[in-house]
């Protein structure tokens, strides 16, 4: 295989398909990054280069930046970043994603820009000659040596535009800094916080609550602030229609991180 087939064959297998459609790029073992209005609700299918499709959770969401963080036990494997501000234009970059249905279709075109785009805001945006199509949303932009310099986002007149590499890695740090419950609630009346979906892996699975469980003694805004402010979590909980509370407690932080 040429050393173009072989790299095209590589971005094909860091690549993955999103609830059938849109795209992605796995990162690191586990987490996989696309665009915000790919990722629209918390928890998506996603569909590895090999036929195997798990569960993804929704981790963290940016609809200024359209950057979305999914955790997903994803086995193939991550692709390599590259450093988006040492692009030039003339560069050959390549393009894996999901277009009308045809799973893993390459393109090619060259670098045209590097910089914010008149009608977009002050973000900074890799500009392409380049075929994209609906389903390459999230999918990677790549440079002739298949590293990672760019998430495919739109198209502005004949121009690709993707987030450039070094935003995504900027927003996954953000990511792994803010600490998480791991629950979606929905508040009753009178009742407390129902937990409706808890985050495989998430420290509310590790304190062992289950969807089905309702936090008492505590509002949205409560919860939000103890969570921001403390490592560990003391909720006050009832399950399975039984009036008896229950208390747990729940570690946000690692120990050291708390130190």
């Amino acid at each position: 295989m040429s050393h173009f087939g072989t790299v095209a064959e590589k971005l094909r297998r860091s690549t993955v398909r999103i609830d059938g459609s849109g795209s992605g790029v796995i990162w690191a073992p586990g987490a996989v990054v696309t665009n915000a209005h790919v990722a629209r609700t918390d928890r998506a299918k996603i569909e590895t280069w090999n036929g195997r499709t798990v569960e993804a959770v929704l981790e963290k969401r940016d609809p200024r930046r359209d950057l979305a963080l999914l955790h997903a036990p994803c086995d193939a494997p991550a692709i390599q970043p590259g450093d988006s501000d040492a692009l030039r234009a003339g560069q050959i970059v390549l393009a894996v994603g999901n277009p009308l249905g045809f799973v893993g279709a390459l393109s090619t075109g060259v670098i045209y820009g590097h910089g914010p785009v008149r009608g977009l805001g002050r973000h900074n945006w890799v500009l392409a000659d380049l075929r994209l199509a609906p389903g390459n949303s999230g999918g990677p932009l790549a440079d002739s040596e298949g590293r990672l310099v760019g998430i495919n986002t739109m198209i502005a007149g004949r121009l690709a535009l993707a987030v450039p590499a070094n935003a995504v890695a900027e927003f996954l740090t953000s990511a792994r800094d803010r600490v998480m419950l791991g629950v979606t609630l929905r508040e009753i009346p009178r009742a407390g916080l129902l937990i409706l979906e808890v985050a495989p892996g998430s420290p509310a699975a590790r304190a062992s609550l289950l969807a089905g469980d309702i936090l008492v003694g505590i509002t949205p805004g409560e919860l939000h602030a103890s969570i921001a402010g403390s490592p560990i979590l003391r909720l006050r909980f009832t399950r399975g229609g039984n009036p008896h509370i229950r208390e747990v407690a729940v570690r946000l932080r690692p120990a050291e991180a708390a130190a």
